[in-house]
């Protein structure tokens, strides 16, 4: 007998962890960890309230029970089974099933949703999905494919089955090919398809009210059947979509108004219909929503607008939407041959058997004037149609189906007292036509004869009735409801209403407009003055701002603000009702005004009532925009009260409630359409506080679309993006409104950008502006405004009205031609619509070609418009390429209204076209603009616009950093260039100044080989850097961020700059270099004539020694003395002098101004002969203008200002003069020789100066005068400088400097003294000390130079404009008359002079100049030291060998003295290893010695001691071009030398320039930046002293360009220093004080820096 195991009498184990892991609608599956011990397997037992419903058993520790019921709670216990089938207790733990609808959202990805609903934003949100053409690959696709669809209006929206991955055919792979039909009939359904209806239902369920309302619109559009009860299989309850279907409003033409052509427009939830009602009792063969699609449908349009079994995907089992009830309309257009019905009618179909949905079929009873219900067996409780007695009972049977029995349909019929016309049976001798035909003709008569007819809306109650939910129902939508209609069951006339509720923005905000563009343009300013008349307008604003202020605010705005500031959700909803609200006012308005019109018009003797009512037509329009352009008033008045006034304070929220409401997805108008004006504060604070909301995801790009009125723009811009500008009838846009749209975060790296804005716009060429004169102008205004602001403009264009076109092209150039002036390049789609053939693109070739023609023939038009006659065709303006730019989209509606849904090549037409925007938009050159730089933009744009139509003047602080950003840039590499050439032509100079000495082992022969070999260098080093400089400009501007691309246009101006720079280095360091040649010339040849003199001492003295010691060993230094003399007397009498010969300078200078002014003519000649050059220059230069004036007509002398005249050249003058006197003060203090080349600079310099004053009219006497007086102080100067260079290298004069030296030497090499100390500190003091010295003034210049523009005060040595900016920010703080007139009068030498104080000032401090000064002597102790220690290696050397070594070593460092080395070398005993150790002992002590005397050098000596003054490098890089404004002096701000266009950041009063009137002799106080928009002339020497208009200001002066600045802030800064100091001035200028405006006397110091930092756009 066996023994048996001990486990066998252990009683098993239950499983342990057991865990539910995963559940679905029909499973659960679980798993658990095994227990100890051997287990033969598991029992599993699934309980449902406490009954079995399975029992499974395996081997492994987990399972799936499947074919359970969802939605349900089981109970699963889990027993160990050991081998001997012993169970263990079980393991419990509970699960339930998921629901249908849980698992259904799931499957779709929608379960997060179910509880956080889908919000519009979410939906209209771009991403990938919405530029992939992919279709939906798994059941988590599909909502996203529906809604994508859906949105842009897609009748296909509704196919919806997943298409996999493809995989290749395996059978086809592997060759077997063979015919398996039984395979091909079982095949499965290719994956899990999903019914339409469930995903359509679950998106109702997962969405927000306002994405439930879009839906229903879309759905409707599509001639989809919309849910009007939605049921939720979970809870079981039924939602009446009321306010999903609000938005929807359909327009018909009833038979009743066939004749008049008159229709019906309303919302639909508000149409009294009679509803037919469709509903399946029991099973059906019949496709219940097959049939009613062909009811709805005439033969020629037939559309599914039910899901029927028979669609794609419409035979997949329901899962959620059984129970659902859909409603459809049928409405007539009123052709008999086309209506199947002559009156509107509603159709609701019910989804599922009426017997599992008792309640809906309740309501469709006591709402619908008939049901209609399908069946094939009624012998299955039709007590449900005995119940309901409200509605017409018809009965629909399938006579061919099994289960049909007639005699319960008699049973039936007989119970509901039905007739014949009450039964509708489908025979076996009747078509599918033929039924469908009855069933038609029986809905006729119901809907003919009705026997209830109910709004939808009213429907609600019978709901609320029945225990359904109501979708509106909930607190906060009633609350908006309610808040609503109290505002707008106020309004009974609209007129009357908007003037008395909204009275900001009527005739005061019409009239603030008009001042706002007159203060622009000052049409009427007449002979006014200017200033005075700019002053009076700011008055008048003034006054109707506080009109605007005296109202209070309405009951209708308090409400409204008030409701607006609710929180969440509900301010949604109450916009929402406001806008359906009166969108139903404005309808019912204009529909009585319609009818009246068309009354009226009926006879041409009504033409005023027929006028009235044009204007009430246009008026009649009120809707939410008008309440939000009031709130915008409102604030833009309160911003004129005092910043403590409490009113302005209780209003500043207001702009953040609006950017709040951009970013729920409701437009912002950007333009006030009714006034054609921007209410600039409003908008920009707005746009600010949204800013704030969003930052740092502030990156906006912008897409607008243009075109002519009611040409589907809104239309387009809402299938393309999902959104909803409105497009009811009678709501054309007006003005502009945009609308923001977020980027997916995934998106965002892609496009660039957090948010894109669309800006829809009012149609150009208006029929309702036409009858303005202004209507032109006003659609140049916007389009100028919204082409600006877009980084893609859609044109929306009309081939088939050719004159229209051409009207609407103009007014697009202009736009486009204005935007390549600022540097914006929007790119440019022209959108062709009602275009449907497929082959339209190839067909519309010819027409593509039309269309390029005519915009290069606009382009041309406008650009003399623009008098931008350089743009000769649309591409040179824009980038256009007429077969990509080119958009063809067929027809909106596909056949024919109201019953028409929206054409399917429409909808992805217009698909085609988002994609390509997008891609566009991603592929942008230039940066996205931050929400701030918009806000800029539109400011500088709008103000631009308001200056004048044609005459188009910008300003932009986004331009000016841009253009600041380019200028400092563009300085920096220029003085890189420059100081880098300065580095080199020292180093070049060096090597001229010691080739021919020990110092320099040249491969040069000769120095003309020298000269040639560096001039060669020269050309080369400038070639490599100027290229470098125009890559570094190339590299620039294909930058994406600073927005590079706004200042593209100076491209070509810096560019030549760099070759202007390059031009000017290399004329001056050629110059430079044959100078230096020459003079080291002349130097050699002295060299060798004291060499041989100091030789011949030497032998002398040698000879000497020995004599002496011969006869007398021992001497007494006295003797020794005595024999030196006598030696030396004999030797100078011996030698030759005879140096260089002197030159004539004057001489030299009279040929070279002879040869400058031969091409001037005999005249010229005669003068330059008349007078002698040593006479010229003697007195200081005064002009006269007599000679001019007396060839003048005696009319013109008394126009023309005589004094102002003679002021203005003398002031040319006296700067020439003072350039050219610095130039040879400059050369002086180089104490070299003079060379010719100097002269030639200097004439060179005064031509250049007088072509860059050609303005101001002189005549040759003036200019030979000039140039004789300037040549002969050169000449005498330069005579000076030449006697002073032979004098200090006279032979003699050298020889006999150094005699007691000599004396001294010759009495240690007779007393055979030690010289080594002695000598190293010689050759230290003599050679080294001035090399150094040298060496660091050399470095100091660039260095000081390089500290001034990277310390603290390098910004305002950045660029011109921060100069100027600076220097006149330090008048303002001195606030000194004497200071601003220097200023004025003489810019140059005032700003020179303030360059060379602030480098004083910032070098007095501190010990900067000292530390510079430092590091260049410890670098060239240190290049000494190490050449001693080179030196040192050469064993073999003697002492000369040795010194030479250390010369040769320093050669391309320090220029050592020849005269000072020979004197050194001559008499010299020294031992060399000690002449080495005393030698760096003297360097040591030469670098103490030197630092202290260096820093005891004060800054201002140091300046005038260097050979590169910073002060002159600073002068040259600022002072620009010097040309000055021909009005009022002030000088150029433009960047760069070269540019072609002159301008100024800030012009002043012309007085200040000492223009007065002729007749009164008043200083004037008009500025040029407001004249040159008025009709005022000008007379000057330019005009040839006739009478020429401002505005025309550029046909005088082309390079000149004044910004237009009619604004009062315009020149804030210089009206208050004409103010302040208008007498000083008067009595400077001998003239009488400026009429100064009343309104200039509130303009303080404050006012003043404010305006200033304006103008220069400084933050």
């Amino acid at each position: 007998m066996a023994i048996p195991n001990g486990n066998s009498f252990r009683s098993p184990v239950p499983p342990e962890k057991i865990q539910v892991y995963r559940v679905s609608g029909d499973s659960v599956s679980l798993n658990w960890d095994a227990p100890a011990g051997d287990v033969g397997g598991y029992t599993v037992s699934c309980f449902c309230d406490g009954e079995k419903v399975q029992e499974q058993t395996t081997d492994a520790t987990s399972l799936t029970l499947c074919s359970l019921r969802p939605g349900q709670q089981y109970s699963l216990h889990v027993s160990t089974r050991l081998k001997n089938g012993q169970l263990s207790r079980p393991a419990e733990i509970s699960a339930p099933t998921k629901t249908h609808l849980r698992s259904l959202l799931e499957d779709l990805g929608l379960e997060q949703h179910y509880t956080e609903k889908l919000t519009l934003s979410k939906v209209l949100q771009i991403d990938e999905k919405t530029v992939a053409d992919d279709s939906a690959e798994c059941p988590s696709d599909l909502p996203w494919c529906f809604l994508k669809r859906l949105m842009m209006v897609n009748v296909t929206a509704r196919n919806m089955k997943c298409v996999p991955v493809c995989e290749p055919d395996r059978d086809a792979l592997s060759g077997d090919t063979g015919l398996d039909l039984d395979n091909l009939v079982n095949s499965p359904n290719s994956g899990d398809v999903l019914n339409p209806l469930d995903v359509i239902t679950a998106l109702f369920l997962c969405s927000d009210g306002f994405v439930q309302q879009e839906m229903a619109l879309k759905m409707s559009m599509c001639q989809f059947s919309v849910p009007l009860l939605l049921p939720n299989s979970d809870t079981q309850q039924c939602t009446l979509m009321l306010w999903a279907m609000r938005d929807i409003v359909k327009k018909y033409r009833p038979q009743s108004l066939s004749e008049s052509k008159g229709f019906i427009e309303e919302r639909i939830v508000l149409s009294e219909l009679p509803l037919v009602s469709f509903v399946r009792m029991g099973e059906c063969s019949l496709s219940k929503s097959e049939v009613l699609n062909k009811l709805l449908s005439n033969s020629q349009q037939y559309h599914d607008t039910f899901v029927h079994r028979n669609m794609e995907c419409g035979d997949s089992p329901r899962r959620i939407s059984n129970g659902l009830t859909e409603i459809s309309w049928y409405l007539p257009c009123g052709n008999k041959n086309i209506d199947l019905f002559a009156e509107p009618v509603a159709v609701a179909n019910l989804r599922g058997d009426i017997t599992s949905f008792e309640m809906q079929f309740s309501f469709l009873c006591q709402t619908s004037a008939a049901v209609f219900v399908f069946f094939d067996d009624l012998d299955f409780q039709h007590r449900l149609l005995t119940d309901q007695h409200k509605a017409q009972i018809f009965l629909v049977g399938n006579h061919q189906s099994k289960s049909f029995r007639l005699d319960a349909l008699k049973k039936v019929a007989a119970e509901l007292n039905l007739t014949k016309s009450n039964i509708i049976l489908k025979t076996k001798q009747m078509n599918d036509a033929d039924f469908v035909k009855n069933l038609r003709d029986t809905v006729r008569n119901v809907v003919e004869n009705p026997r209830t007819r109910m709004q939808v809306e009213q429907m609600a109650d019978i709901a609320r009735e029945l225990g359904m939910v109501v979708d509106e129902d909930f607190p906060e939508c009633q609350r908006a409801k309610r808040n609503a209609d109290a505002i707008t069951e106020e309004i009974h006339d609209i007129l009357q209403y908007k003037e008395a509720q909204l009275p900001l923005q009527g005739n005061i905000w019409k009239e603030l407009t008009r001042l706002e563009k007159e203060e622009c343009r000052l049409n009427k300013a007449g002979s006014e003055n200017i200033e005075q008349y700019k002053g009076d307008l700011l008055m008048e604003k003034k006054q109707l701002r506080e009109e605007q202020n005296r109202y209070s605010m309405s009951d209708a705005m308090s409400c409204f603000i008030s409701a607006v500031s609710r929180p969440g959700i509900e301010r949604s909803y109450f916009l929402k009702w406001m806008r359906i609200n009166l969108d139903n006012l404005s309808r019912e308005k204009l529909s009585v005004l319609r009818e009246e019109y068309k009354e009226k018009s009926q006879s041409s003797a009504n033409k005023e009532e027929i006028k009235d009512l044009d204007r009430q037509l246009s008026n009649s329009s009120l809707g939410t925009e008008h309440f939000l352009r009031e709130i915008g008033q409102i604030y833009e008045a309160s911003v004129a009260l005092p910043e403590t006034d409490a009113s302005r304070r209780q209003l500043q929220h207001l702009p953040i409630l609006c950017a709040e409401l951009l970013l729920d997805g409701f437009p912002l108008e950007l333009v006030d359409g009714e006034a054609s004006n921007i209410p600039l504060r409003w908008v920009s604070d707005v746009l600010s506080q949204l800013n704030t909301l969003v930052y740092p995801n502030n990156k906006i790009l912008v897409v607008t679309v243009l075109g002519v009125q009611s040409t589907g723009k809104s239309t387009l811009l809402n299938t393309m993006f999902g959104v909803q500008f409105a497009v009811s009838s009678g709501r054309c846009t007006r003005g502009a409104f945009m609308l923001l749209i977020r980027i997916n975060e995934d998106f965002r790296k892609v496009l660039g950008c957090d948010f894109m804005v669309i800006i829809d716009t009012e149609g150009l060429k208006s029929p309702e502006l036409a009858q303005l004169d202004d209507s032109y102008e006003h659609d140049n205004e916007l389009a100028t405004l919204v082409v600006g602001l877009s980084d893609i403009t859609i044109v929306n264009i009309a081939m088939e009205n050719s004159t229209e076109m051409r009207d609407i092209l103009q007014i697009v150039v202009h736009a486009f031609l204005r935007m390549k002036e600022v540097g914006k390049k929007p790119k440019c789609l022209f959108v062709h619509q009602n275009v449907s053939d497929v082959s339209a693109h190839d067909k519309n070739l010819r027409d593509r070609k039309l269309l390029l023609q005519q915009l290069n023939e606009m382009t041309q038009t406008a650009a003399r418009m623009e008098r931008k006659e350089e743009n000769k065709n649309f591409t040179d303006v824009m980038e256009y390429n007429p077969d990509t730019g080119n958009w063809y989209i067929p027809g909106l509606w596909n056949g024919n209204p109201p019953m028409a849904p929206v054409n399917a090549g429409y909808s992805e037409a217009a698909y085609d076209l988002k994609k390509n925007i997008i891609h566009m938009l991603g592929d942008c050159e230039s940066t996205s603009n931050e929400i701030w730089e918009f806000v800029e933009w539109t400011t500088s744009l709008w103000n631009a616009v308001k200056h004048e139509n044609f005459i188009f003047s910008f300003r932009n602080s986004l331009v000016a950093d841009a253009y600041m950003r380019l200028c400092t840039e563009f300085n920096k590499w220029g003085w890189e260039f420059r100081k880098h050439m300065y580095t080199w032509i020292t180093h070049a100079e060096t090597t001229i100044s010691n080739f021919g000495t020990v110092a320099v082992k040249s491969e040069a022969s000769d120095m003309g080989e020298l000269l040639v070999r560096l001039k060669d260098d020269a050309r080369s080093e400038l070639s490599k850097w100027e290229t470098a400089l125009l890559e570094n400009l190339t590299q620039y501007f294909k930058k994406t961020e600073g927005h590079v691309h706004l200042v593209e246009g100076y491209k070509e101006d810096f560019s030549n700059s760099v070759k202007s720079l390059r031009r000017e280095m290399e004329s001056s360091i050629l110059n430079q270099l044959e100078a230096a040649a020459e003079i080291r010339k002349g130097m050699t040849a002295l060299e060798r004539i004291k060499e041989t003199h100091t030789t011949k001492l030497e032998q002398e003295v040698h000879s000497l020694i020995e004599k002496c010691r011969q006869t007398k060993a021992q001497s007494t230094d006295e003797e020794l003395d005595g024999e030196f003399d006598k030696m030396w007397d004999n030797i100078t009498k011996e030698l030759s002098f005879g140096g260089l010969k002197q030159t004539d300078v004057f001489d030299k200078v009279y040929n070279y101004l002879r040869k400058n002014l031969t091409h001037k003519g005999s005249r010229a000649s005669e003068l330059v002969m008349g007078k002698p050059l040593r006479a010229c220059g003697t007195q200081p230069f005064k002009y006269t203008a007599e000679g001019f004036f007396n060839r003048l007509a005696d009319t013109v002398k008394q126009l023309f200002n005589v004094q102002d005249h003679t002021t203005a050249v003398q002031r040319m003058a006296d700067s020439i003069i003072a350039a050219c006197t610095q130039f040879v003060a400059e050369k002086m203090g180089k104490k070299t020789d003079y060379h010719d080349n100097y002269i030639q600079e200097i004439l060179q310099m005064i031509d250049e100066k007088l072509s860059h004053n050609q303005d101001i009219k002189t005549d040759i006497e003036f200019e030979v005068s000039l140039k004789q007086h300037i040549c002969g102080v050169a000449a005498r100067r330069f005579q000076e400088m030449h006697k002073d260079f032979l004098q200090r290298n006279d032979p003699f004069r050298c020889l006999n400097q150094h005699k007691d030296k000599y004396r001294a030497d010759f009495k240690d090499l007779f007393h055979e003294r030690d010289q080594c100390h002695k000598k190293a500190e010689e050759f230290t003091t003599l050679c080294l000390t001035p090399a150094v010295v040298d060496y660091v003034n050399n470095a100091l210049g660039p260095d000081i130079t390089d500290e001034m523009l990277t310390s603290r005060t390098s910004l305002q040595f950045s660029t011109r404009m921060y100069f100027q900016y600076s220097v006149l920010k330090d008048l303002l703080t001195k606030d000194n008359f004497e200071s601003y007139l220097r200023y004025i009068s003489s810019y140059e030498e005032f700003v020179k002079e303030w360059i060379f104080d602030q480098i004083v000032d910032h070098f007095s401090k501190g010990s900067t100049k000292s530390d510079l000064e430092s590091q260049h002597l410890k670098a060239s102790i240190k290049s000494i030291k190490m050449a001693i220690a080179k030196a040192q290696k050469h064993q073999e050397s003697n002492l000369m060998k040795f010194v030479e070594d250390i010369c040769e070593e320093l050669g391309d460092k320090l220029v050592i003295s020849q005269d000072a080395l020979g004197t050194f070398r001559i008499l010299n005993n020294a031992n060399q290893e000690q002449f080495a150790h005393w030698l760096t002992v003297c360097v040591e002590e030469m670098e103490q010695h030197l630092e202290e005397t260096l820093s005891q050098t004060d800054i201002q000596t140091k300046l005038k001691e260097l050979n590169f003054k910073p002060q002159n490098e600073l002068f040259t890089r600022l002072i620009g071009c010097g040309n000055q404004c021909p009005f009022c002096k002030v000088p150029c701000d433009a960047g760069g030398k070269a540019h072609t266009e002159h301008w100024a950041s800030v012009h002043r009063s012309t007085g200040l320039g000492s223009f007065r009137r002729l007749s009164s002799k008043q200083l004037v106080v008009e500025i040029c930046s407001s004249l040159v928009i008025t009709e005022r002339e000008f007379s000057m020497p330019a005009t040839r002293f006739q009478w020429h208009p401002y505005k025309n200001y550029k046909d005088i002066y082309p390079t000149w360009k004044i910004a237009h600045d009619g604004s009062i802030e315009a020149s804030g800064y210089w009206k208050y220093v004409m103010r302040k100091f208008n007498k000083q001035f008067a009595k400077a200028y001998h003239a009488k004080p400026a009429a100064i405006p009343s309104h200039w006397d509130g303009i303080t110091k404050e006012d003043a820096e404010k305006s200033l930092k304006e103008s220069f756009g400084i933050k």
